[in-house]
């Protein structure tokens, strides 16, 4: 059960960082009142490698 539990737990984490950064770095501005988790999300964004070109054409069609 405490297994269960630890694991949405993390879910619900890692679902709500994808939340911030979509909603405010991605975008060029700061998250209100944690202006340190906007940099430390610029950084690892920067970085994750981007797709090569010829990759591109086939996840847009799917």
């Amino acid at each position: 059960m405490l297994a269960v539990l630890l694991m949405t737990l993390l879910s619900l984490v890692v679902g709500l960082l994808v939340l911030a950064y979509v909603a405010y770095p991605y975008r060029g501005r700061d998250v209100p009142h944690a202006r340190w988790l906007s940099r430390v999300m610029r950084r690892a964004a920067d970085r994750v490698p981007p797709l090569p070109d010829d990759e591109e054409p086939l996840i847009r069609r799917r």
